[in-house]
C-alpha cells in the first residue's frame, strides 16, 4: 500500500529510442509503471508516455523503486511481437545494484524457486515445493566499504526476484523496504537497484537492439 506517493518530476519522461513501432525509455526510480487504483496514484511511466504516444502500450514492468530500461510497443502488432519475445525469454536484461555487505563469491548463480507469500504481499519468497523456478546470475563489479556494488542477470523474470535471491545470499539490495533488515535498510535513499541493459529484436525488421542506461547511485 502506497501511502506517500511523490514521483518524481524531473525528469518528467526520459527517452534513449523512439520510432515507429518501439519505445524505450528510463524510468526514474519511485514512479509506478501502470497506475495504481487509488487516483492519486494515477500518475506513472505509461501515463506520461501516453501523454506524447497516445498508442504506446507497455509491454513489461519495473517495480515502483526500481530505475531503468523499460520497452514500450508502439502499435499492436509490435506489442504481440515483443510480449512473446519476452514471455520466451528471447530477450536479455542486466541490472546492477548495491547489495549489504561483502558477497562472495565474486561470481555465482542463485537458482530458487519462488511463490507469492500470500499473507505477506506483495512480498515473494523461495518455495521448493509450489514456487516458480527462478534463475540469477551475478558478478561482482566493486567491493565498497560496507556494501558491494553487483551486475545481476536474471533468466527468469519472476516478481521481485532479484530483490529475493540477494536476500537468499544474505545480502538485501540496500534500501530495500520490503526486504531490506535496518542497516540494509539504512544504507542508502532509494532502492539501488537499475535495469542498465536491456536486448532485443526489432519488432518489424528483427535487427538486435541493445540499449542501455546507466544508475544514478
Amino acid at each position: 500500500m502506497l501511502i506517500n506517493y511523490n514521483p518524481p518530476l524531473d525528469p518528467y519522461l526520459s527517452i534513449i529510442f523512439q520510432d515507429d513501432d518501439l519505445l524505450i525509455v528510463n524510468k526514474p526510480s519511485e514512479l509506478l509503471t501502470v497506475p495504481g487504483k487509488d487516483p492519486k496514484h494515477a500518475d506513472c511511466l505509461i501515463a506520461r508516455v501516453n501523454r506524447v504516444f497516445p498508442t504506446a502500450r507497455i509491454v513489461h514492468r519495473l517495480d515502483m523503486a526500481t530505475s531503468g530500461i523499460i520497452c514500450l510497443a508502439m502499435n499492436k502488432a509490435a506489442h504481440r511481437n515483443l510480449s512473446m519475445q519476452f514471455q520466451e525469454r528471447q530477450t536479455a536484461k542486466r541490472y546492477i545494484a548495491r547489495v549489504y555487505g561483502k558477497l562472495e563469491p565474486q561470481s555465482g548463480s542463485v537458482d530458487l524457486p519462488l511463490i507469492c507469500d500470500w499473507p505477506n504481499r506483495p512480498k515473494q519468497m523461495v518455495d521448493h515445493d509450489n514456487g516458480k523456478p527462478s534463475l540469477t546470475h551475478y558478478n561482482v563489479i566493486e567491493y565498497e566499504a560496507h556494501a558491494t556494488r553487483v551486475e545481476l542477470t536474471p533468466i527468469t523474470g519472476r516478481s521481485h526476484q532479484l530483490r529475493v535471491h540477494m536476500l537468499s545470499l544474505g545480502h538485501p539490495i540496500l534500501a530495500d523496504r520490503l526486504y531490506a533488515h535496518a542497516d540494509a535498510l539504512a544504507g542508502a535513499k532509494r532502492l539501488q537497484l537499475h535495469a542498465q541493459m536491456l536486448q532485443l529484436a526489432h519488432p518489424l525488421t528483427g535487427q538486435i537492439m541493445t540499449f542501455t542506461a546507466e544508475p544514478d547511485f
